[in-house]
């Protein structure tokens, strides 16, 4: 295998690997989301309440994490 073309397997299962640990922290997962819908909130200041406040319009990135931070 050339040096080239395991480098792109390793990028690519960098990035894959990232992707799934953003969906699983809302943080990562629903930073477009919060730009676009709750900026100027601080942290505490009711950025879960307004990102569900606005749940049909959120991603399905942000969706799912928001899901998974409720099972825990």
């Amino acid at each position: 295998m050339s040096k080239l073309s395991f480098a792109a397997i390793v990028v690519v299962a960098a990035f894959s690997g990232a992707a799934s640990a953003q969906s699983a922290d809302p943080r990562g997962a629903c930073k477009a989301d919060y730009d676009k819908f709750c900026a100027g909130l601080a942290p505490g200041g009711g950025i879960v309440a307004c990102l569900n406040g606005k749940r049909d319009q959120l991603s399905a990135t942000c969706k799912a994490a928001l899901d998974s931070r409720k099972k825990k």
